[in-house]
Order: C-alpha cells, then structure tokens, then sequence
C-alpha cells in the first residue's frame, strides 16, 4: 500500500473549501485551463475517492490553481487551508472532539503541542504518518505522506495548505499569530515536509 494516501471526507471538505474560495464558475475555469475536467469543480463528484485516488487528486487540484494563479496561488492556498481547519474540526470524530475540548483546559502556553497534534490526527490517513516534535522552545510538525506532494517535482516548497491548516490551528488554540517555515518538502525530492513552529522569542 502506497504511504501517499488520504481520505475521502478530508479530500471532500477540501474541494468545498476551494469551491467556497474561488466560486464554483472560477474553480471549472481553473480544472480547464489545467486540462482536468471541469465537471470535477462539483464537491460531489469527489466523494468516491479514497486513498492514493484521493491524494492524487489532491495534489492535483493544487498543481492546477498553482499553474493558473502563478504565485498568488499560495496565498490562496493558505486561506484555503486556514478554513478548512474548521471544517475538518467540525467533521470530526467524537474522540478528537473530546481531545479539542480538553485542550482548553490547559494554559494558553502549553496548547500549542497538543493543538498540533489534533490537527496530525486530522491530517493522517494512515497511523505515524504526521508527528510532531519539541525543538527546546519551538516545535515541529513532520509530514512523511504528505499527498499533496503527490506525483509532483518543483523547485520550491509547495505546502501551502498545510502552513494554513498549522496558522489557523495555533490561531484557534492560542489567539496568536506564530511563525511558520516549511523547512523541507518532498516535492522537492526530501523524505518529509517539515515544518518548524518558532516559540522561543
């Protein structure tokens, strides 16, 4: 089994966000002009997909607002991933529901890990895929699947959705802005998208 897989309710409230973001006429516009079918800007019609199907998908999608929004994409893909944040935490399980409650009874300082870690549970399809770690006062986020890397080869990081999902789950934890830099990224050829959470002042 391929370690690039991703499930089909993350792959489903994913398009809808795009489609919420862009407007379903502006999403066809993109799906064409990248080659893919513009039938496809329906949310639905995702549904089906799951496992290496759905990160393909998802990494494909991404590649076509990429090519069709040039380097405006990643801001858009940024916003993207901060409201999906929500969806995701709306959809999610009883247990990581609990989890979210719990994290509230902690102080404000000591949420960041364990926010993180929700979110490495929303994140994976497969156990161990997302971990997180403590680097003395900063933090770091792994991704060794990472399928929206799947299939693709470029010069720079390409994980912006992931920066807004890491933004917007800090952001909901904390109330504060963090800094975040992808430190490496399997697209362009590493074992993992790493991303380092700055803490320390």
């Amino acid at each position: 089994m391929s370690d690039r897989t991703l499930s089909n309710r993350f792959l489903r409230h994913f398009v809808e966000t795009i489609a919420s973001e862009l407007g379903q006429e502006n999403l066809s516009v993109v799906l064409e002009k990248a080659g893919l079918p513009a039938g496809q800007s329906d949310p639905v019609r995702w549904g089906s997909l799951s496992g290496t199907n759905a990160a393909e998908a998802y990494a494909g999608l991404q590649k076509a607002m990429r090519t069709y929004y040039g380097r405006g994409a990643r801001g858009i893909l940024i916003r993207v991933g901060g409201n999906l944040w929500y969806r995701l935490l709306e959809d999610a399980s009883l247990a990581l529901k609990a989890q979210s409650r719990i994290l509230f009874g902690l102080s404000a300082t000591a949420r960041r890990k364990p926010a993180l870690e929700l979110l490495a549970k929303l994140l994976s399809d497969q156990r161990g895929s997302v971990t997180v770690y403590t680097l003395d006062l900063d933090l770091l986020l792994a991704d060794k699947a990472s399928p929206g890397t799947l299939g693709q080869s470029e010069p720079e990081h390409i994980c912006y959705v992931t920066m807004g999902l890491l933004r917007e789950c800090l952001f909901w934890a904390v109330g504060q802005e963090h800094d975040i830099e992808e430190t490496s990224c399997r697209a362009t050829g590493q074992d993992a998208c790493e991303f380092k959470i700055t803490i320390g002042g």
